[in-house]
């Protein structure tokens, strides 16, 4: 078995894999004349093929530009994103980025691989395709000082059981949402994720959405949202909320069910899809963060991106947080000249614990809490649903203020909070003053009669109102602990 020794071991050569070791290519201090000797270790090469990690927020797009990664949104087909639209009961509402902001959407792949190409073209960067088995710890201390690997070009690693040792003085995880080693590294401090639903994928060939270049949010009465979005020039990602329990038919529960209620534009390429495409999940999975380096945990590793921190996918929220993660992270490792010297790890990763809270946790909390809105299971969830469109509907800081959070411009969860329950508040208002369909008509109904609640209704709508506010707490409280909480 042979053995190689790096400055720093990297697990995961994705998002924030591929990133962190570009980034970590140009640190320099005064007592290292030398770039970092650092492995970038990915079980496969080969471009991925996923139906999420296709849209890229403004705040990912300058957190690219940061650590001088902007080149690989460009050439692989990549579209410009101007903000979203939103349709509810064949009413649309325009949610534009502030200021000449631009996202870009693209196949998850080609991204991937041109962050590859450019972490393999860094000083000091050696990219291997290897099977990372296990961690290395030291007899002694338990620290985490290597990791076993199977490289899929050698010989040795070819043979039965055949591998080579790995050694850093610190190892990064960062192998993805399904991680073979989180709770490993955790251990007592682990907490569990949360699967409410699966995005079901499939791209739409040659059609127009609602909006060019625009994200579209379809809010589909009794079902999770359906998003769609344009990765390139003639394919568009048609991503479907399916919630637990998943059907047994798929494709059609979404002809039956999800389809009809889409722009008509759309039919014809989504039943063409449905038809020729395999239709692939992914889990919209929710695992809030624990602070690094306490006791609990192992010493000599970090872990980094989704294998530490996930959060739902409806927002496109979870590249920005991995690019914006390996911003804070690696101008803060400059500061230290011993990786080995695991107590100023420890001090470095409580800083950058709380220093990553802004970004991260506004879009933690607002692509759960959006997801409950959008989804609306339930009556009062329904009102808040509605409250929240008409909100959309008002314009100006309405507008401005959710869509500079959910991109990472604005990061500031008391701004959020603003936000969220000044919807909860309009929506209330909307159940006392706005028209609604006469109780009593049946639902297909093409043209309802409309008509403001009575005074007489007042007293109930009054009840109403406290348990829709209540609501909103339930759904944003929670969020919020799950971000503040130490432990």
């Amino acid at each position: 078995m042979s053995s190689t020794h790096y400055d720093v071991l990297i697990v995961g050569a994705g998002i924030a894999g591929s990133s962190m070791a570009h980034a970590l290519s140009t640190i320099t201090s005064k007592s290292r004349d030398t770039p970092l000797k650092i492995a970038l270790l990915e079980r496969s090469l080969a471009e991925p093929d996923r139906i999420v990690g296709e849209l890229l927020q403004p705040g990912g797009v300058g957190a690219l530009k940061n650590i001088g990664m902007e080149s690989c949104v460009e050439n692989i087909g990549a579209i410009s994103v101007h903000g979203y639209c939103v349709t509810h009961s064949g009413r649309l509402v325009h949610i534009p980025y502030p200021n000449g902001y631009e996202g870009r959407s693209f196949h998850h792949g080609r991204f991937i691989m041109a962050l590859r190409e450019k972490a393999k073209h860094a000083a000091g960067v050696d990219v291997l395709e290897a099977t990372v088995t296990d961690l290395i710890e030291c007899e002694y201390t338990k620290r985490v000082i290597g990791v076993r690997a199977a490289r899929q070009n050698s010989e040795e690693g070819n043979e039965k059981g055949g591998k080579e040792s790995f050694f850093a003085d610190l190892v990064i995880i960062a192998d993805g949402c399904f991680s073979n080693f989180r709770n490993s590294v955790m251990g007592e401090a682990a907490r569990k994720s949360s699967t409410r639903s699966h995005f079901v994928g499939a791209i739409l060939k040659d059609v127009t959405l609602p909006m060019p270049q625009h994200g579209t949010v379809c809010l589909v009465r009794g079902q999770g949202p359906v998003l769609l979005y344009q990765v390139s020039e003639h394919d568009t990602r048609m991503l479907v909320d399916v919630k637990q329990p998943l059907p047994s038919d798929l494709k059609g529960h979404i002809l039956q069910n999800v389809a009809p209620q889409l722009p008509s534009a759309l039919h014809v390429a989504i039943h063409n899809a449905l038809e020729s495409d395999r239709l692939r999940r992914m889990p919209n999975s929710f695992l809030p963060p624990v602070e690094q380096g306490g006791k609990h945990m192992k010493e000599g590793v970090i872990l980094l991106g989704d294998a530490w921190n996930m959060r739902h996918p409806l927002t496109g929220g979870g590249m920005t947080v991995a690019l914006n993660d390996v911003v804070i992270l690696s101008k803060l490792l400059t500061r230290v000249d011993n990786f080995g010297d695991w107590d100023s790890i420890s001090d470095l990763l409580h800083e950058w614990h709380w220093a990553r809270k802004p970004l991260s946790s506004t879009i933690n909390i607002l692509s759960v809490a959006l997801y409950d809105l959008f989804g609306a299971d339930g009556e009062l969830l329904a009102v808040l649903q509605t409250g929240c469109f008409k909100y959309f509907e008002l314009g100006g800081e309405c507008i401005n203020g959710p869509v500079s959070l959910l991109s990472g411009i604005a990061p500031s969860p008391m701004l959020l909070a603003y936000h969220f329950f000044s919807v909860a508040l309009y929506a209330i208002w909307i159940l006392f003053t706005h028209e609604r369909p006469v109780p009593g008509q049946a639902q297909d109904t093409e043209k309802p009669i409309l008509a403001a609640p009575r005074i007489i209704e007042y007293p109930g709508l009054c009840i109403k109102s406290f348990r829709v506010f209540w609501m909103a707490c339930i759904v944003f409280g929670p969020l919020l602990w799950t971000e503040i909480r130490w432990w």
